[in-house]
């Protein structure tokens, strides 16, 4: 059910809603696939969407009232009065009071985005005019351009490839599932915006500087986005394709990729801790050695002179 269904308690489905991608004739936002979007979601219907609601059918039963009540055929004479004050101090306080509301739920969504688990993965995305470049900075993996599938331009084409229309990429951003990522995001030519709505995710990329977000993936699957900057004549074919598999898939593309897994990574640290303890201890026993042996010099020379002494009387 949609949201705007399940807020007006309607029971019909407009449309099948498809998980990280556009869904034709559909209502409200789409399916979340982290952690970050359910919150947004709720926040959307829970508590955005009852009080818009409430304050549209207030309004319009005002304005009704006003024009039924208060029209020349039935108020021939019009009130005197300038202003209200009771009136006024209600319609001041009452906003405030809903915005202070609402600020208390929306500043805990954005602190959860904000506070950012410890990542398992960071992905650099860089913005160019018209593609995407991904790298894994602490992996060793740079350079992977992503561009619009030449096909994906034709709807029929698209579509007898399964691909979603202007949403094929030639190159995927690979993750695993359920990983914290960290996306660190940045433009190299105009201001783009990294969005991917499946994982409630929407970042400026913008030159010079660095913007971090962060998402969870908790299904496998594909997942697409798009710049939703206004970047020039190419923005339309920007898209953005996040591609979730197992860790296990996750290390084996990151291998092929040239780069190093992190349990590589740790094992090659482990093993230069252990090459650098191993030469500090080879050290200490030199060390050790060479003052012994400079301790026993001058005993061995004062046993050679009481020695000879005797011998020269």
């Amino acid at each position: 059910m949609t949201a705007l269904a399940g807020a007006l308690g309607a029971g019909a489905v407009w449309a099948q809603e498809k998980l990280g991608q556009p869904t034709d004739k559909s209502l409200g936002l789409q399916p979340g696939a982290a952690p970050l979007k359910h919150d947004a979601i709720w926040f959307h219907d829970i508590i955005l969407l009852p009080i818009i609601t409430v304050i549209v059918l207030f309004v319009l039963a005002l304005l009704i009232w006003i024009v039924l009540r208060y029209n020349k055929r039935a108020n021939p004479k019009p009130a005197s009065f300038s202003h209200n004050t009771a009136i006024e101090i209600l319609w001041t306080v009452i906003p405030v009071l809903i915005l202070v509301f609402i600020a208390f739920f929306s500043f805990s969504l954005l602190r959860k985005y904000n506070d950012m688990p410890t990542p398992d993965v960071v992905v650099k995305a860089t913005g160019y005019q018209w593609y995407w470049a991904y790298d894994y900075p602490e992996l060793g993996v740079e350079g992977v351009e992503s561009r619009l599938l030449p096909e994906a331009r034709e709807l029929k084409t698209a579509h007898a490839a399964k691909v979603p229309f202007l949403l094929g990429v030639d190159n995927e951003l690979i993750v695993p599932v359920n990983k914290v990522v960290q996306v660190q995001v940045t433009g190299y030519d105009v201001i783009h915006s990294f969005a991917m709505p499946a994982f409630g995710l929407k970042t400026d990329a913008i030159p010079g500087r660095l913007n971090s977000t962060w998402f969870r993936a908790e299904k496998t699957g594909i997942y697409y986005g798009q710049c939703s900057e206004l970047c020039g004549v190419d923005h339309a074919y920007m898209p953005i394709a996040i591609r979730v598999v197992t860790e296990k898939e996750f290390d084996a593309y990151i291998i092929k990729a040239g780069g190093k897994t992190k349990a590589m990574i740790a094992a090659e640290e482990a093993a230069a801790a252990a090459a650098a303890q191993q030469t500090a201890v080879n050290a200490v026993a030199s060390a050790d050695a060479s003052a012994a042996a400079s301790a026993a010099a001058p005993a061995e020379a004062d046993a050679a002179a009481s020695a000879a002494a005797p011998a020269v009387q």
